[in-house]
């Protein structure tokens, strides 16, 4: 299998990993204040991940470079916190089916960073794949009104505005991940742990300000669950970007929508689905258009 085939094989296992998270997110953990939810899952991360780390062999941070390596892991986890805290919130006040294909257009943004920063070029199919992927947006609006109506909703929809904050940042994120695994040479055994806590010392702050709700000990193998998920969807992940650019890895470990709208349509009863589905699908075969120009 060569090594392209690999890397999409990562970042499609990666996809449906991040997919039923995204899921379990909405199902169990809508109560809880979105700092609170990530204080608690991501001090669980290095935990659960701890296997991986003794597997390995190799030290979390290197003997050489550390600096260089601390700071620029910790530059992506800030923009990570940013993300995920934007998409829990999104989350919490929306419909799952309703804010993941709006969320998951990080490839959208993407290839302009990547033209940008790292040189790469945009071809026809390309700009054709960032206007279907656009026009996602205005589908997961849509509800059967006037024509206009899904773009007065996105622009007033609080869900919305988050979730597009939430692509924004992920996208910045992505290209991060790809300069870290591959351009840096550093280690998923490095990054995740660092990361984990970094994000975990960022929502201290903002944690201690809700009121936690009671029976937290009680959901804790819950937290642990949603740790485990994004200890191991990550490394699957970054494994792929050590492999493929962020503007193929992007689009694919995105076809999470697909998973989270199919998952909150039948088990959550989520209304629209037609209309969300086919947002979805828009989604994955513009981000598709993407990779393949």
């Amino acid at each position: 299998m060569s090594t392209v085939n690999v890397g999409i094989a990562y970042a499609v296992l990666s996809a449906l990993v991040f997919g039923v998270y995204l899921f379990i997110m909405k199902r169990w953990f809508t109560d809880y204040p979105s700092p609170v939810f990530l204080l608690l899952t991501y001090l669980l991360v290095p935990v659960v991940y701890l296997p991986v780390i003794f597997v390995s062999g190799e030290p979390v941070i290197p003997a050489t470079n550390r600096v260089k390596i601390l700071a620029s892991v910790l530059a992506v986890t800030g923009l990570t916190a940013i993300g995920l805290l934007t998409l829990f919130r999104a989350i919490r006040i929306g419909e799952v089916s309703y804010v993941s294909p709006i969320s998951k257009i990080v490839p959208v943004f993407v290839l302009p960073l990547e033209v940008g920063l790292l040189g790469q070029h945009l071809s026809p199919l390309q700009v054709g794949g960032v206007v279907v992927a656009t026009t996602a947006v205005y589908v997961a609006n849509w509800q059967g009104t006037a024509l206009l109506a899904p773009l007065e909703r996105a622009w007033q929809s609080r869900p919305a505005q988050l979730a597009l904050l939430s692509a924004a940042t992920f996208a910045f994120v992505d290209v991060g991940k790809r300069v870290l695994m591959q351009e840096l040479s550093i280690e998923p055994t490095t990054y995740i742990p660092v990361m984990a806590v970094g994000v975990a010392a960022l929502m201290s702050p903002l944690a201690f300000r809700y009121q936690v709700p009671s029976g937290w000990r009680a959901d804790l193998p819950k937290f642990v669950v949603a740790a485990m998920f994004v200890a191991y969807a990550n490394h699957i992940v970054l494994l792929s970007f050590q492999l493929l650019p962020a503007s193929i890895v992007s689009p694919i470990v995105n076809g999470q929508a697909i998973v989270a709208v199919i998952l909150g349509a039948v088990l959550l009863d989520e209304s629209h689905f037609q209309a969300r589905l086919a947002a979805a699908a828009l989604a994955i075969v513009g981000i598709a258009m993407i990779s393949v120009g």
